[in-house]
């Protein structure tokens, strides 16, 4: 069994993913970020490598990917961080991009490394469905990667379905077809979000886009298996000169 479907048979409920751009604040912040977020509650990791255009991220998220390829972020440069991570780190870590500078790395090359180094999962939002049946699935199932799909609310029916049966690990479940850190009408997302429940999908459910503090994540997780948080821990970190206490002053606000 793999670290996700262990976390999702052990945790059924109230599961907090939360999600990070890799070399922020600083180049060599990715690894002290994992660990607080391990040692402070998180259950998952979406670590996240920043891209020039971005196109699901809001301006919080963009910005920290900017700055973090200023810093000097690249592909080679994160597995050369991950390359022990876990002999610390635990928990499941999904890697979060986009396609562009994954195939001018090597998608064999990216998803063999990524399994080399411990990586869980992907998710990239923009491979689509039909690429990703003929031509990637093979290579990202040759080297035992979870895949995980997005549904919004606009996504039909037979589509959630088609999308839950591609992924593996867990679906992620778009709050509104919006970018990263918009608020959110949650009256809206939980009618949303009992549809999902009402069809007997086969992976457990992840809500994100708009989750940001305690209220948010108690409603998403109402109607889900747990949430995931990216915009609000990121602009924890924006001006810290402390890792670990940001990050354990954050996760108490969501946790406690």
């Amino acid at each position: 069994m793999n670290r996700l479907e262990e976390l999702f048979q052990k945790k059924k409920n109230n599961v907090l993913n939360i999600y990070c751009t890799a070399g922020y604040p600083e180049l060599d912040s990715t690894l002290a970020v994992m660990k607080s977020l391990q040692q402070n509650g998180a259950d998952i990791i979406e670590l996240g490598i920043p891209y020039s255009d971005p196109l699901a991220d809001g301006p919080v998220i963009q910005s920290s990917g900017s700055r973090a390829l200023h810093n000097g972020m690249s592909i080679a440069k994160l597995f050369e961080q991950l390359k022990e991570f876990r002999k610390q780190i635990h928990i499941p870590v999904i890697l979060m991009g986009y396609m562009n500078p994954i195939l001018q790395f090597g998608f064999e090359r990216f998803c063999k490394t990524s399994a080399e180094t411990g990586i869980d999962g992907l998710i990239l939002p923009d491979l689509p469905e039909h690429e990703f049946e003929t031509e990637y699935r093979a290579i990202i199932n040759k080297h035992d990667l979870d895949f995980i799909f997005l549904v919004t609310p606009e996504t039909a029916e037979e589509r959630i379905k088609k999308l839950d049966s591609l992924s593996t690990g867990f679906l992620y479940a778009v709050s509104s077809s919006s970018i990263t850190g918009k608020d959110k009408d949650f009256s809206l997302v939980e009618k949303y979000l009992q549809r999902l429940q009402t069809m007997k999908l086969k992976n457990a459910i992840l809500v994100g886009f708009g989750i940001k503090d305690k209220q948010t994540f108690e409603s998403a997780c109402k109607h889900a298996n747990g949430a995931i948080i990216g915009t609000a821990f990121v602009k924890a970190l924006e001006n810290t000169n402390d890792i670990e206490s940001s990050t354990k002053k954050f996760l108490e606000t969501i946790l406690k």
